[in-house]
């Protein structure tokens, strides 16, 4: 089973998206193939804008789902379950716990601070831990 870190946003909007690309970034240094899996297509297309603003030393190869080489890149960004790919690293923007997770070796999800996001991550959490995962919980800074 995967071992599964929450990280605690701060009220900003955006914290969760740029925590996510800091991370992306990170697991790309460390040579991590990335699945990143977004709530809306919306919410795909705004993170793929946020990896290319990153600063050049930390440049991440990445592509939405369907787009790139036929091998792909070393991060896919998708946003329905159905496209999710086998990587070792899946970054859940989602609102929900993604099907056949035992697939992942890292799952990183996040805790906003509206409430109903709150509640939501609170059910995910809950069902990482039933189905077996190694739990973490961190505060992001802001």
């Amino acid at each position: 089973m995967p071992q599964v870190t929450f990280y605690q946003l701060p009220e900003r909007a955006e914290a969760g998206p740029e925590l996510a690309c800091s991370l992306i970034a990170d697991a790309h240094a460390a040579k991590q193939r990335v699945v990143v899996l977004c709530q809306t297509k919306s919410q795909a297309e705004s993170l793929d804008d946020l990896l290319w603003q990153l600063p050049a030393k930390r440049f991440v190869p990445h592509n939405m789902s369907g787009e790139g080489p036929p091998s792909g890149t070393p991060v896919e960004i998708c946003w329905s379950p159905e496209q999710l790919g086998r990587r070792s690293l899946l970054v859940n923007l989602s609102n929900t716990m993604p099907d056949a997770i035992q697939q992942y070796q890292r799952i990183i999800d996040f805790v906003p601070s509206a409430e109903d996001a709150k509640k939501a991550a609170r059910i995910r959490y809950k069902q990482f831990q039933q189905a077996g995962c190694q739990m973490q919980f961190q505060s992001a800074q802001s």
